[in-house]
């Protein structure tokens, strides 16, 4: 082991029986680290019989694992007895459920990581690292460039526009349709949905607690996190899982917009590499880094891909539909990741995509709940 490992080898996982948690706990167990996990195992994830699922039995009996809730401070309590470093992924996901879900998603991601940091700043503990899952919706739409006015952090798109099928992005100063840019770790923060604003402020708490307790902090801004082992049976996020689901119910894909809105997919073996990058390297301490491939996606290729993957014969409808917070495109800039921490995605979408229809023709069909998940948006006025 390096001198970090025998220095903090005890390390605490929230969330760590979910798709990101779970594979981050296999890979610091083969390296020699003693995890603990503390997770809820939410419905959501896991599932009616939560201690079936397959994320939880990944690693049941390999890490010390707690059910609690990090809304809870004796769970918290229990949980960091002992521990060396915290890797926080325990949180409430999915953009546009978090825009009816407001109460849900800022107690979970904010009030939870509030009531570890008092823990930190109250109570006697060992903790010296602090990691934290946040995620790419901190930035809205991202960086553009406009012919007139040069680099631009455009706001959310108008209802107006997108109900006539214009879903361009649009400068903030003149008005005009601008080019996505790559976005790096100094543009602007302004989020366009709640469960952005939530990641923010955890970011915000992280930094200052970090600082004020000189408790060294990685920040880990993950771009769209996809692979084998992804929950098939959670409508709300993960794209990818989603069409998936579908495609094995015989049922058509429904694209939202007109299809060429664009994601930064990175496969979940290359985020699990980056984020140890993060833990073992100390030139990562107080540090923001985008985690991704660095490359835009669109979403029509993304549903043909995953046909074709199937041997599907399903219909690929472009719905013209949208959902209010969701942003148009946003790609990682990556040079800082690289040049800090040496890392760089190695698997490309098409290689990605391979194994992530390999593992779930492997698996169960589950049921199709994306309609559901569809009318509990439109119920709230937030799908047109």
């Amino acid at each position: 082991m390096a001198d970090f490992d025998k220095k903090h080898k005890k390390i605490l996982i929230t969330g760590g029986a979910g798709f990101i948690g779970s594979k981050l706990a296999l890979k610091l167990i083969e390296k020699g680290y003693i995890i603990t996990v503390l997770d809820n195992l939410s419905t959501q994830i896991h599932g009616e019989n939560c201690y079936k699922s397959a994320l939880y039995l990944s690693i049941k009996d390999k890490v010390h694992f707690i059910k609690g809730c990090i809304l809870n401070k004796e769970d918290w309590r229990k949980a960091l007895q002992n521990q060396d470093v915290v890797i926080h992924l325990a949180a409430e996901t999915g953009t546009g459920q978090s825009m009816y879900e407001i109460e849900k998603y800022t107690d979970v991601n904010i009030k939870g990581t509030a009531i570890f940091m008092d823990i930190l700043a109250n109570e006697t503990h060992s903790i010296k690292k602090i990691i934290l899952a946040s995620s790419r919706a901190v930035y809205g739409e991202g960086k553009y460039h406009c012919p007139k006015d040069s680099i631009v952090y455009p706001l959310a798109r108008e209802e107006k526009n997108m109900i006539k099928g214009d879903f361009n992005v649009k400068c903030p100063l003149c008005g005009t349709n601008v080019e996505v840019m790559a976005t790096d770790e100094e543009s602007k923060i302004h989020p366009t949905s709640i469960y952005g604003i939530s990641k923010y402020v955890q970011e915000q708490m992280f930094q200052t607690i970090g600082k004020s307790l000189n408790i060294p902090f990685v920040i880990f801004r993950y771009q769209n996190v996809y692979g084998a082992g992804q929950s098939l049976s959670n409508p709300y996020t993960g794209i990818l899982s989603i069409f998936s689901t579908r495609i094995k119910n015989g049922n058509d894909i429904l694209v939202f917009e007109d299809g060429n809105e664009s994601r930064d997919f990175i496969y979940i073996d290359d985020v699990i590499r980056a984020t140890i990058l993060g833990l073992e390297k100390e030139e990562a301490n107080n540090e923001i880094f985008n985690v991704g491939s660095g490359i835009r996606t669109n979403l029509i290729t993304v549903a043909d891909s995953l046909k074709k993957a199937y041997k599907s014969n399903i219909n690929i409808v472009l719905s013209e539909l949208f959902r209010k917070g969701d942003i148009r495109d946003n790609f990682s800039d990556s040079s800082k990741i690289k040049s800090r921490l040496g890392f760089e995605s190695e698997i490309d979408f098409a290689s990605g995509i391979e194994k992530f229809a390999n593992w779930v023709n492997s698996q169960e069909i589950r049921e199709d709940l994306f309609e559901t998940s569809i009318m509990e948006i439109k119920e709230k006025g937030l799908y047109k």
